[in-house]
């Protein structure tokens, strides 16, 4: 029952409410509210005209935080929706993917106070609600790429599942870009490489310490779907205690690094903007949701994740501290969005609220 999973406050906190002193960024940055009042805020895309589209797992509602004179204004675009989680944008219209359908809406901003009727682009999904909700973008070479979690902690998942799909931008041409991947919420390509990269969470009720949430690769170019090992081998070293009976994990292609045990890693985006230090330039900004299954909770925090030139992991390192006081959480970040002018927003769940940080040298 200690262990039990978190549950956030019903309602969003209050802008005067927030926890914004208790944060920590290193030093010349600075993070501060850049809105409030979205209940269960979660992955952020933005518009090519500044709106940022926000969606949410357990309410069915999908925000458009939109900049005004008098600070930036929060509106409901679309209402009804199971788990709209994902969210990527394309050529003037919002792509929402539900828990089993993926839907358009077409020239979105010109329309944010009477949005259009979406369009179905996809709806071979399934149907399980564990792992169920998306995170969805859109790639270099103009796909659409959807994660299909495992339908449980640890379970011998369908061909349908545990895995990562691609498919056209109009649902059609589906094909595989990797497998035996527990649960994917967060991916982005590499700017300089192509190559896709994706968090996934790690099962459940081993250990407190183990396994890790893991950081994965695909290479560009790469014609067959990797398999990543999940229900066999974890964080690329450790075979399940179930299902690794007769399985060897040097079966399955290794992560590129581990990243915490039952932190909960989902968002992540590389950063190519110039605000930052330049050590920053290409480094991945991934979201730690933060952990609910340990004794002594892990993660509540974004980090930096800097490459090899090999593309596996050199280090990480936090960079935005403090939703995590006392073993309590006080947020949990669960998206990251660099903007045009190089600063970075932070999505945070807990407190309904997006977080907005900045640099300037000291």
């Amino acid at each position: 029952m200690k262990l039990a999973p978190v549950s956030g406050p019903v309602l969003p906190t209050r802008a005067d409410k927030l926890p914004t002193a208790m944060l920590h960024v290193p030093e010349g940055f600075k993070v501060e509210v850049f809105a409030s009042g979205l209940p269960d805020a979660r992955s952020m895309r933005l518009g090519d005209k500044g709106t940022l589209f926000v969606g949410s797992r357990v309410r069915d509602k999908v925000y458009a935080v939109v900049p005004g004179p008098n600070g930036n204004v929060v509106k409901v675009i679309a209402s009804g929706l199971h788990r709209p989680n994902g969210l990527a944008f394309h050529d003037g219209a919002l792509y929402v993917a539900e828990l089993s359908k993926i839907w358009r809406y077409d020239n979105i901003e010109a329309n944010l106070d009477s949005p259009p009727k979406p369009v179905l682009v996809y709806e071979d999904l399934p149907t399980d609600e564990p792992h169920g909700w998306k995170f969805i973008a859109i790639g270099p070479d103009n796909k659409l790429y959807v994660p299909v979690g495992a339908p449980g902690n640890i379970v011998m998942p369908s061909s349908r599942h545990a895995q990562i799909r691609r498919m056209d931008l109009d649902g059609k041409n589906v094909e595989l870009v990797a497998t035996g991947v527990r649960n994917s919420v967060g991916f982005d390509w590499n700017p300089v490489t192509k190559d896709f990269y994706f968090s996934n969470n790690g099962r459940d009720w081993m250990s407190e310490d183990l396994p890790n949430d893991t950081l994965h690769v695909v290479k560009a170019g790469t014609t067959t779907a990797p398999n990543f090992g999940y229900p066999y081998c974890h964080q690329g070293n450790f075979t399940d205690p179930e299902f690794g009976w007769g399985h060897s994990c040097d079966e399955f292609a290794k992560p590129a690094g581990l990243m915490g045990p039952h932190v909960a890693t989902l968002g992540m985006r590389f950063y190519t903007g110039d605000m930052f230090p330049s050590s920053y330039k290409n480094a991945i900004f991934l979201a730690r949701h933060g952990s609910w299954d340990r004794t002594k909770k892990l993660g509540g925090d974004v980090v930096v994740v800097k490459l090899k030139d090999d593309g596996t992991i050199a280090s990480y390192e936090p960079f935005l501290t403090g939703f995590l006081q006392n073993n309590a959480y006080v947020g949990r970040p669960v998206d990251v969005q660099p903007m045009p002018d190089g600063s970075l927003l932070v999505s945070d769940d807990w407190n309904g609220a997006i977080w907005r940080i900045t640099y300037k040298e000291p």
